[in-house]
């Protein structure tokens, strides 16, 4: 089966949110909890960057809902998984 490339600029945005994300959850698997949260949090702030800058026939995978909801959500969840890091004392 060949890969396709992304048919749009939002598609390729969406397949680099996917590796970023990817990459947080092997650092978190790896016992570096806080800095893979960091990474998945700023997967969703990239992701709520590009929805908010990409126009709607350019958003791809990234647009599910409107606009506004979607950099809204992305936002807020990428910005707690940062406080809750930053935040949660260490064991010990």
């Amino acid at each position: 089966m060949a890969l396709r490339r992304p048919s749009t600029i939002g598609g390729a945005c969406y397949l680099t949110v996917l590796a970023v994300a990817a990459a947080g959850l092997i650092v978190v698997a790896t016992g570096h909890w806080r800095a893979g949260v960091d990474l998945l949090a700023a997967s969703l702030l990239g992701s709520a960057l590009a929805r908010g800058v990409l126009p709607e026939d350019e958003a791809g995978m990234l647009q599910v809902r409107s606009k506004f909801l979607d950099v809204s959500l992305l936002i807020g969840v990428g910005g707690v998984l940062i406080w809750l890091a930053s935040t949660v004392p260490n064991a010990g």
